[in-house]
């Protein structure tokens, strides 16, 4: 065989593959992360439901308005709340990852409610839009505790990753949202679609990002240039704390910076030297916790 016909063989094999990976690899990752569970969880965490760190739990549904089943927690304080504090997971997570949290939030006086987000966890859903959708769903969950005559007091929301760019997005649309923390957050859809695509399929070109993003967006129905927390933190006259790990290896700490510099009065920044995407937490610990609540203290009671 000529070595013509071997580099003929080959280019023909790349574009097929390429193909392959801008209709049909690359809207699946996108649009359906990998669900985790609280079994996931299990084989290393103890703390997979609010119960099992001895808080009162209460099993929610909360219906959307196109009619999906989303599956929640509520955590009632155990006085007059100090408000009420709405934690939000990241793509592929679940409502599991935010119970450590919830107890911190608990301890100090407030409500709590965590929901698996739409495609997400035990919520019903074929499609994941990164706050497209998922904006109005936070609004629904206020509704819902409203409807329950729950004295909410003011309302906070807490988002990690995928989270804190709903809430984001989320608050520039609903006025009872009083004050957001926003960890390890992104700009927008478009650009960490092409972050996401380096670091899985290994090609940095932006025209595939474009060809995938577009069958992406007729799929589920979306605007992805719609999905730009950038644009929606210049409308937030709100308070807004954003976090980041400047070792996160998922979203540029950067992004955060960005998002900060964006942002209206009054805002902060609180980047944790050697923490990554996930381990925050465990990295900054007591520092960590005392900026959230003395954030959410200090905003909403």
């Amino acid at each position: 065989m000529s070595l013509l016909l071997v580099l003929i063989l080959l280019g023909l094999l790349f574009l097929v593959s390429a193909v392959f990976v801008i209709l049909v690899v690359g809207p699946l990752i996108l649009l359906q992360p990998i669900r985790r569970t609280k079994e996931w969880y299990r084989s290393f965490n103890n703390l997979l439901e609010p119960r099992d760190a001895g808080l009162s739990q209460e099993d929610i549904t909360i219906v959307s308005d196109d009619g999906l089943r989303l599956s929640g927690w509520f955590i009632p304080a155990k006085k007059k709340p100090k408000g009420t504090i709405i934690y939000l997971h990241g793509v592929g997570d679940c409502k599991t990852a935010g119970v450590p949290l919830a107890e911190v939030f608990h301890k100090e006086g407030f409500h709590v409610l965590l929901y698996d987000s739409r495609e997400h966890g035990e919520s019903e859903g074929l499609y994941c839009t990164y706050g497209y959708y998922e904006k109005y769903d936070v609004s629904t969950a206020i509704d819902f505790l409203k409807k329950k005559r729950i004295r909410t007091g003011s309302i906070g929301i807490f988002g990690t990753s995928m989270g804190a760019a709903v809430a984001i997005q989320a608050a520039a649309i609903d006025e009872r949202i009083k004050a957001v923390a926003a960890e390890a957050g992104f700009t927008d859809l478009r650009t960490i679609s092409v972050d996401y695509q380096r670091r899985i399929v290994k090609l940095p070109w932006h025209f595939l990002r474009n060809v995938a993003m577009s069958r992406s967006q007729k799929i589920a129905r979306f605007k992805a240039r719609d999905v730009s927390p950038v644009n929606d933190v210049k409308k937030l006259s709100i308070p807004v704390l954003f976090i980041h790990g400047m070792e996160d290896k998922l979203i540029n700490y950067e992004y955060s910076k960005i998002l900060y510099h964006h942002a209206n009065e009054p805002k902060d920044l609180f980047l944790v030297p050697g923490a990554n995407h996930n381990d925050i937490l465990e990295v900054a610990g007591p520092a960590y916790e005392n900026k959230i609540i003395d954030f959410f203290r200090h905003w909403l009671h």
